[in-house]
């Protein structure tokens, strides 16, 4: 085997071994503690945070900025697709003809998506003053993966330099903002069980209609 597929391997080995102990130490941590008393349902709103709450409507951030959203919506999109490819690409797998096709087609929106989010956080006051290094060093060494990886798919002698870049994201995972990848669900998870006990998720439809009156 190849010394770049050798050296993925083991930035592979290396970050899962790292995502597995960030999740072991989620589960060691157990579920937040709150001494007030229960006044909602935690499961249903643990499910809302994780549904409903998702939506871009219910979201300020999104809802104002939706071309944005819809890139980032892309953008994680290639990666899921990208990182899957890996797993077919190392163990041999080719692509051809029209699937191929829309593989690249796909997957060059989607690096394109990213390359704009980087622009956009680099030019924006707002963004700049919120970002740190780590914010584009993560956003580049995505952006680099799927861009490596329409690449590979092109032009299959460019494989080295493809493992070199999905070697450098491997590594840098678990050390910065792209562990979010394992943090999610727990962040989510503790969100809706937080808001869920005290009451407020998931939100009561609210009749429309409601006056003072009805109140008394």
């Amino acid at each position: 085997m190849e010394w770049y597929k050798l050296i993925s391997l083991g930035t592979l080995a290396i970050c899962l071994g790292s995502c597995i102990f960030h999740f072991i130490r989620l589960i060691q941590l157990g579920k937040p503690i709150d001494y007030s008393v229960q006044a909602g349902d935690t499961t249903k709103a643990v499910i809302y945070s994780l549904t409903g709450a998702m939506s871009p409507a219910k979201k300020e951030s999104a809802y104002l900025h939706l071309p944005t959203y819809t890139a980032g919506i892309l953008y994680h999109l290639g990666t899921f697709l990208a990182i899957l490819l890996f797993f077919t690409i190392i163990a041999g797998a080719s692509y051809s003809g029209i699937l191929k096709l829309i593989i690249v087609l796909f997957l060059s929106v989607t690096t394109i998506s990213g390359l704009i989010i980087l622009i956009k956080r680099l030019v924006s006051p707002a963004l700049k003053s919120l970002s740190n290094p780590d914010d584009y060093i993560s956003n580049a060494l995505v952006t680099l993966f799927q861009a490596f990886t329409v690449l590979v798919l092109t032009y299959p002698s460019f494989e080295w330099a493809y493992y070199v870049a999905v070697s450098l994201l491997l590594l840098y995972l678990p050390l910065g903002k792209l562990k979010h990848a394992i943090y999610f669900f727990a962040a989510r998870y503790h969100l809706g069980y937080f808001l869920g006990y005290r009451g407020t998720w998931p939100p009561v439809k609210q009749n429309t209609r409601f006056s003072y009156d009805q109140r008394e």
